[in-house]
């Protein structure tokens, strides 16, 4: 079994699409397809069911795939440890969420782009749940967390920094100016919001179901933000997103605590061998999140 082979089907297996593993690969879909056949005529069995446009691993294909990440793993531990004086290089695909994206995430983009400009970094925006999974099945390198829990089935996770969050409003909202404000305050206000499965927005959510405020969803966290400014409600948001606005004064914090503590984590495959140019993202994660903390 040829390596390339072996890592051309685990790309099909991990996305199943032929379509969409050749887009990753930079390869022409029949190269794909070809390699695929090749694959199966040598072990004498079907790697892949043909469901119309749709594909499925076979129960060989299943026990296969195991075998075929460790090969691959296995194969990039061997060429870091004879390159290992070299110029990091490699791609990193990241799984990521809006809020980290713009707001934690641009010095490090910002360092790889001119000190190692090898490192290809792809940035693909997931919330939770769907990182995580996109972490077990490999098609994440490593994927950024906001979650109150640092344990993680089947992952690895280091934890970066805890990640405040701010209850705002428009300075010349009912609720700006209050010394204190119960939860239950809250019920008579418009909450404004970023889309559901961001875990903020939906333990905010959980934390008033008693008294079920209305909630008028924006999407984003810009949009958020807009929405509040204008006057349109309130909103809990990362401290880290709307610094710049409660610095100007176009946005107020209010004195409500949130009863939970969201952490930024880095997480990736449990038992996963990280490659040299991975394990220094890994590192400079952590310093230049450590670095913003102040």
């Amino acid at each position: 079994m040829e390596l390339r082979l072996l890592a051309t089907f685990e790309k099909v297996a991990t996305v199943l699409s032929f379509t969409r593993a050749a887009a990753e690969l930079g390869y022409a879909q029949s190269s794909v397809t070809g390699q695929i056949k090749s694959l199966e005529s040598s072990l004498g069995v079907e790697l892949f069911e043909r469901l119309g446009s749709r594909i499925r691993l076979t129960g060989a294909g299943e026990r296969l795939l195991p075998y075929a990440r460790r090969m691959s793993e296995l194969a990039e531990e061997a060429r870091g440890a004879v390159t290992e004086a070299a110029e990091p290089s490699g791609p990193i695909s990241v799984g990521t969420m809006e809020s980290l994206t713009s707001y934690r995430l641009p010095p490090l983009l910002e360092y790889f782009h001119h000190r190692y400009p090898g490192v290809r970094l792809t940035l693909r925006p997931t919330l939770g749940d769907e990182t995580r999974q996109a972490l077990r099945q490999g098609t994440y390198d490593v994927g950024f967390l906001m979650e109150p829990d640092t344990e993680h089935e089947g992952l690895e996770s280091e934890v970066l920094a805890p990640e405040p969050l701010v209850l705002v409003a428009a300075p010349d909202h009912p609720l700006a100016g209050r010394t204190a404000l119960p939860t239950e305050d809250l019920a008579a206000s418009r909450l404004l919001g970023t889309e559901p499965g961001c875990p903020y927005r939906d333990l905010f959510e959980e934390e008033l179901r008693e008294w079920a405020p209305p909630f008028m969803e924006f999407g984003t966290i810009e949009a958020t933000k807009r929405g509040v400014a204008a006057g349109l409600g309130v909103a809990l948001l990362p401290r880290v997103a709307v610094a710049a606005e409660l610095s100007a004064g176009t946005l107020v914090p209010l004195p409500w605590e949130a009863p939970f503590t969201l952490f930024t984590q880095l997480a990736w495959r449990r038992g996963k061998r990280l490659p040299a140019h991975v394990r220094l993202f890994v590192e400079q994660a952590r310093r230049l999140v450590a670095e913003q903390r102040g």
